[in-house]
Protein backbone atom coordinates (compact mmCIF):
# COMPACT_ATOMS: atom_id res chain seq x y z
CA UNK A 1 0.00 0.00 0.00
CA UNK A 2 1.34 3.78 -1.36
CA UNK A 3 0.32 6.53 0.48
CA UNK A 4 0.02 9.29 -1.28
CA UNK A 5 -1.48 12.05 0.53
CA UNK A 6 -1.77 12.02 4.46
CA UNK A 7 -3.86 15.07 6.00
CA UNK A 8 -4.05 14.46 10.66
CA UNK A 9 -6.95 16.11 12.27
CA UNK A 10 -5.48 17.05 15.41
CA UNK A 11 -5.33 18.84 18.70
CA UNK A 12 -2.06 19.48 20.93
CA UNK A 13 -1.56 16.59 23.24
CA UNK A 14 -4.74 14.75 22.74
CA UNK A 15 -5.27 11.31 21.35
CA UNK A 16 -4.11 13.01 17.81
CA UNK A 17 -0.87 13.55 19.19
CA UNK A 18 -0.39 9.49 19.00
CA UNK A 19 -0.66 9.48 15.44
CA UNK A 20 1.19 12.53 14.66
CA UNK A 21 3.83 10.71 16.54
CA UNK A 22 3.41 7.27 14.63
CA UNK A 23 3.79 9.65 11.45
CA UNK A 24 7.08 10.90 12.39
CA UNK A 25 8.52 7.93 13.10
CA UNK A 26 7.51 6.17 9.75
CA UNK A 27 6.98 8.33 7.02
CA UNK A 28 8.82 11.83 8.87
CA UNK A 29 7.18 15.14 7.88
CA UNK A 30 5.48 14.33 4.72
CA UNK A 31 2.05 15.06 6.04
CA UNK A 32 -0.50 17.52 6.80
CA UNK A 33 -2.04 19.22 9.90
CA UNK A 34 -5.20 20.53 10.36
CA UNK A 35 -5.71 21.97 13.95
CA UNK A 36 -9.25 21.47 14.87
CA UNK A 37 -9.89 23.67 17.75
CA UNK A 38 -12.05 21.53 20.25
CA UNK A 39 -12.47 23.86 23.36
CA UNK A 40 -14.01 26.20 20.98
CA UNK A 41 -16.59 23.14 19.74
CA UNK A 42 -15.28 23.07 16.39
CA UNK A 43 -15.49 19.31 16.02
CA UNK A 44 -19.36 19.91 16.60
CA UNK A 45 -19.53 22.21 13.64
CA UNK A 46 -21.78 20.46 10.38
CA UNK A 47 -18.41 20.65 7.91
CA UNK A 48 -16.90 18.30 11.11
CA UNK A 49 -19.56 15.81 11.59
CA UNK A 50 -20.41 15.27 7.80
CA UNK A 51 -16.55 13.73 7.91
CA UNK A 52 -16.74 12.30 11.42
CA UNK A 53 -19.74 11.59 12.85
CA UNK A 54 -17.68 10.93 16.53
CA UNK A 55 -16.26 15.02 16.76
CA UNK A 56 -13.16 14.10 17.80
CA UNK A 57 -9.92 14.09 16.96
CA UNK A 58 -8.09 12.24 15.36
CA UNK A 59 -9.12 11.77 12.21
CA UNK A 60 -7.22 10.82 9.54
CA UNK A 61 -7.62 11.07 5.73
CA UNK A 62 -5.42 8.72 3.46
CA UNK A 63 -5.42 9.31 -0.48
CA UNK A 64 -2.86 6.19 -2.00
CA UNK A 65 -1.20 6.12 -5.19
CA UNK A 66 -4.33 4.88 -7.19
CA UNK A 67 -6.33 7.52 -5.83
CA UNK A 68 -8.25 5.56 -3.56
CA UNK A 69 -8.95 7.63 -0.38
CA UNK A 70 -10.05 6.31 3.15
CA UNK A 71 -10.84 8.23 6.30
CA UNK A 72 -9.80 6.78 9.56
CA UNK A 73 -11.04 7.67 13.42
CA UNK A 74 -9.40 5.64 15.97
CA UNK A 75 -5.86 6.27 16.60
CA UNK A 76 -5.00 3.16 18.30
CA UNK A 77 -6.20 1.74 14.36
CA UNK A 78 -4.16 4.69 12.91
CA UNK A 79 -0.85 3.57 15.39
CA UNK A 80 -1.55 0.18 14.34
CA UNK A 81 -1.31 0.28 9.87
CA UNK A 82 1.37 2.77 10.05
CA UNK A 83 3.36 0.24 12.56
CA UNK A 84 2.93 -2.71 9.91
CA UNK A 85 3.11 -0.81 6.66
CA UNK A 86 6.55 0.82 7.49
CA UNK A 87 8.67 -2.37 8.51
CA UNK A 88 11.85 -0.46 8.27
CA UNK A 89 10.57 1.70 11.29
CA UNK A 90 10.85 -0.96 13.66
CA UNK A 91 7.55 -0.72 15.61
CA UNK A 92 5.86 -3.53 15.52
CA UNK A 93 6.30 -7.97 15.24
CA UNK A 94 6.16 -8.54 11.32
CA UNK A 95 2.16 -8.69 10.90
CA UNK A 96 2.36 -12.39 9.19
CA UNK A 97 3.75 -13.40 12.30
CA UNK A 98 1.56 -16.01 14.78
CA UNK A 99 4.20 -15.75 17.25
CA UNK A 100 4.88 -14.86 21.10
CA UNK A 101 6.05 -11.27 20.28
CA UNK A 102 3.77 -10.17 18.35
CA UNK A 103 0.54 -11.37 19.92
CA UNK A 104 2.34 -9.72 23.35
CA UNK A 105 2.30 -6.47 21.53
CA UNK A 106 -0.77 -6.28 20.14
CA UNK A 107 -1.99 -6.80 23.58
CA UNK A 108 -0.20 -3.58 25.24
CA UNK A 109 -1.09 -2.10 22.18
CA UNK A 110 -5.08 -2.86 22.45
CA UNK A 111 -4.57 -2.58 26.34
CA UNK A 112 -3.35 0.85 25.66
CA UNK A 113 -6.03 2.10 23.65
CA UNK A 114 -9.09 0.39 24.91
CA UNK A 115 -8.51 -0.57 28.96
CA UNK A 116 -6.48 1.90 29.94
CA UNK A 117 -7.71 5.03 27.86
CA UNK A 118 -11.52 3.87 28.91
CA UNK A 119 -10.35 4.50 32.84
CA UNK A 120 -8.28 7.88 32.05
CA UNK A 121 -10.90 9.58 29.85
CA UNK A 122 -14.05 8.46 32.56
CA UNK A 123 -11.70 10.19 35.23
CA UNK A 124 -11.16 13.52 33.05
CA UNK A 125 -14.74 14.22 31.60
CA UNK A 126 -16.19 13.75 35.45
CA UNK A 127 -13.46 15.98 37.13
CA UNK A 128 -13.30 18.27 34.14
CA UNK A 129 -15.39 18.22 31.05
CA UNK A 130 -18.79 17.70 32.05
CA UNK A 131 -21.26 20.11 33.12
CA UNK A 132 -20.90 20.23 37.13
CA UNK A 133 -24.16 18.74 37.27
CA UNK A 134 -23.40 15.76 35.09
CA UNK A 135 -20.18 14.76 37.06
CA UNK A 136 -20.26 12.04 39.41
CA UNK A 137 -17.28 11.74 41.78
CA UNK A 138 -18.19 8.10 42.97
CA UNK A 139 -17.15 7.72 38.99
CA UNK A 140 -13.51 9.13 39.74
CA UNK A 141 -12.95 7.56 42.91
CA UNK A 142 -14.14 4.26 41.04
CA UNK A 143 -11.56 4.93 38.14
CA UNK A 144 -8.62 6.33 40.09
CA UNK A 145 -8.84 2.92 42.20
CA UNK A 146 -9.14 0.68 39.07
CA UNK A 147 -6.31 2.50 37.90
CA UNK A 148 -4.17 2.41 40.75
CA UNK A 149 -4.92 -1.31 41.67
CA UNK A 150 -5.28 -2.87 38.49
CA UNK A 151 -3.52 -0.85 35.67
CA UNK A 152 -0.22 0.56 37.05
CA UNK A 153 1.00 -2.74 38.46
CA UNK A 154 0.73 -4.30 35.53
CA UNK A 155 3.25 -1.79 33.95
CA UNK A 156 5.19 -1.11 36.48
CA UNK A 157 6.03 -5.01 36.55
CA UNK A 158 6.82 -4.38 32.88
CA UNK A 159 9.14 -1.99 33.10
CA UNK A 160 11.32 -3.34 35.58
CA UNK A 161 11.83 -5.46 33.48
CA UNK A 162 12.51 -4.34 30.16
CA UNK A 163 13.16 -0.82 29.03
CA UNK A 164 9.92 -0.65 26.84
CA UNK A 165 6.56 -2.11 27.19
CA UNK A 166 7.06 -5.24 25.43
CA UNK A 167 10.99 -5.66 25.64
CA UNK A 168 14.07 -3.86 25.13
CA UNK A 169 13.00 -2.28 21.96
CA UNK A 170 10.53 0.83 21.02
CA UNK A 171 7.40 -0.46 19.37
CA UNK A 172 4.75 1.21 18.52
CA UNK A 173 2.42 -0.04 21.97
CA UNK A 174 5.25 2.53 23.72
CA UNK A 175 3.29 5.30 21.33
CA UNK A 176 0.44 4.90 23.08
CA UNK A 177 1.63 3.77 26.44
CA UNK A 178 3.78 6.74 26.66
CA UNK A 179 0.75 8.87 26.15
CA UNK A 180 -1.61 7.69 28.48
CA UNK A 181 0.91 8.07 31.25
CA UNK A 182 1.68 11.13 30.29
CA UNK A 183 -2.22 11.91 30.48
CA UNK A 184 -2.20 9.76 33.87
CA UNK A 185 0.34 12.06 35.72
CA UNK A 186 -1.94 15.31 34.96
CA UNK A 187 -4.65 13.57 37.64
CA UNK A 188 -1.76 12.63 39.87
CA UNK A 189 -1.40 8.70 38.51
CA UNK A 190 2.12 6.56 37.95
CA UNK A 191 3.82 8.42 40.42
CA UNK A 192 6.28 5.12 40.77
CA UNK A 193 9.98 6.06 39.84
CA UNK A 194 9.86 3.74 36.90
CA UNK A 195 7.11 5.92 34.71
CA UNK A 196 9.58 8.55 35.34
CA UNK A 197 12.44 7.29 34.06
CA UNK A 198 10.81 5.13 31.72
CA UNK A 199 9.46 8.69 29.83
CA UNK A 200 12.89 10.17 30.08
CA UNK A 201 13.78 7.32 27.97
CA UNK A 202 10.93 7.64 25.36
CA UNK A 203 10.55 11.38 25.34
CA UNK A 204 14.06 11.65 23.77
CA UNK A 205 13.47 10.39 20.43
CA UNK A 206 13.41 12.76 17.95
CA UNK A 207 9.63 11.76 16.50
CA UNK A 208 8.18 12.27 20.26
CA UNK A 209 9.27 16.01 20.63
CA UNK A 210 8.14 16.76 16.96
CA UNK A 211 4.52 15.15 17.79
CA UNK A 212 4.46 17.04 20.83
CA UNK A 213 6.15 20.30 20.03
CA UNK A 214 2.64 21.74 20.49
CA UNK A 215 1.76 20.44 24.11
CA UNK A 216 2.14 23.82 25.76
CA UNK A 217 -1.06 25.03 23.73
CA UNK A 218 -2.94 22.43 25.70
CA UNK A 219 -5.00 23.33 28.83
CA UNK A 220 -6.12 20.41 30.94
CA UNK A 221 -9.32 22.35 31.97
CA UNK A 222 -11.59 24.56 29.76
CA UNK A 223 -12.76 27.41 30.33
CA UNK A 224 -16.02 27.48 32.31
CA UNK A 225 -17.30 28.76 29.15
CA UNK A 226 -15.93 27.19 26.70
CA UNK A 227 -18.03 26.46 23.84
CA UNK A 228 -17.20 22.52 24.13
CA UNK A 229 -19.31 22.02 27.28
CA UNK A 230 -22.62 22.70 25.44
CA UNK A 231 -22.22 20.07 22.84
CA UNK A 232 -20.52 17.48 24.64
CA UNK A 233 -22.10 14.25 25.04
CA UNK A 234 -19.13 12.07 26.51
Amino acid sequence: MQFRKIKLYHYPATRSARVKWVLHETIGDNFDVEIVPLYEGKQYSAEYLAMNPNHNVPMLEITLDNGDTTTMLESGAMVTLFADSFGDANLAPKADSAGIERADYLQMLYFASSWMDMMLWQIRIHQDILAKNERDEKTVERYREKFTTEVEPQLIDRLSKHDYICSEQFCAADIIITHNIMWAKMYGLCQHEVFSQYLSRVTKRPAFIKAFSDAKQFNLKPDKDAAVKSNFSG
